[in-house]
């Protein structure tokens, strides 16, 4: 296997780069959404699904920017977008990353960091969210994605709020763990993701980080390491005794501290720190 099939794992489970192996929100009972294709600066087509909240009394100018981890397809995060927005009531943006699900192209670090500013510019393009708070979202390999956005993107002033569930410090840090054969090599893989050298970048933007204490590719160590090197005022740490790194997501209580972040993030409250 090639060591881009170890970083990026586009084709589990196997048929996600298939139309059939790419659910749409329609399958889980999403009916007020749209299927886009993005256009990148380096001529890679993007597939991306834009949900909009089903209670439309409570709908706020907000858009959740939402980054997946490093296997499977947007389709498979579909019931994550589907909670965030009934819980919250706004739009999910889902990307997904070049050379996933039906996007075209093969993935890598510079590419699918193309790829994340192509859609917060599309948002902030579009007619329907250009007045749009953006809230973004990672999971994974997607919260390194997403804290190199909000660095990049913090001086605009429409980014207010980063989400980050189970994220690396760095993907050099953790080929020891998630990779064990691979750990004598590690010095050699050039895709890097240094969040930790990327986020001390970040200073004004609240942020969320959610950690799953059993999660068994990335040791919490590197979550709690990512939110020492934090220097932002408003961070707030919430952690889960049971959550596996795919299934923090399911654990009690996990969208409750989602949307009590949005409501102090909307609300300009003081966030209570716990760690």
């Amino acid at each position: 296997m090639r060591k881009s099939e170890l970083i990026y794992p586009r084709n589990l489970p196997i048929g996600s780069r298939t139309e059939e192996g790419v659910p749409r929100p329609n399958q889980y009972g999403i009916s007020d959404y749209e299927d886009f294709r993005l256009q990148t600066p380096d001529g890679e087509t993007l597939s991306a699904f834009f949900i909009r909240p089903s209670n439309k009394r409570q709908a706020k100018r907000l858009t959740i920017l939402m980054f997946h981890g490093n296997a499977g397809n947007i389709g498979h995060r579909v019931p994550i977008a589907k909670a965030l927005e009934e819980h919250i009531g706004c739009n999910v943006f889902m990307l997904e990353y070049r050379g996933y699900g039906l996007s075209t192209g093969t993935p890598d670090e510079d590419g699918i960091n193309i790829d994340a500013q192509t859609a917060i510019d599309f948002i902030r393009n579009q007619a329907e969210t250009k007045d749009d708070k953006i809230i973004v979202y990672g999971e994974s390999i997607g919260g390194a994605c997403a804290i190199r956005l909000v660095a990049n993107n913090q001086e605009a002033g429409d980014v207010v709020g980063l989400i980050l569930v189970n994220t690396m410090t760095s993907l050099r840090k953790l080929i020891p763990s998630a990779f064990p054969p691979a750990k004598y090599i590690a010095g050699l893989c050039h895709q890097y993701w240094n969040s930790e050298q990327e986020m001390p970048r970040i200073k004004n933007i609240p942020m969320l980080f959610m950690s799953g204490l059993k999660d068994e590719i990335i040791p919490p160590s590197h979550m709690k390491e990512l939110y020492s090197v934090c220097r932002v005022e408003k961070k707030v740490w919430r952690d889960f005794e049971n959550g596996t790194h795919n299934e923090t997501i399911a654990e009690p209580g996990f969208f409750d501290c989602i949307v009590e972040f949005v409501q102090d993030v909307l609300g300009g409250r003081k966030m209570e720190l716990r760690l």
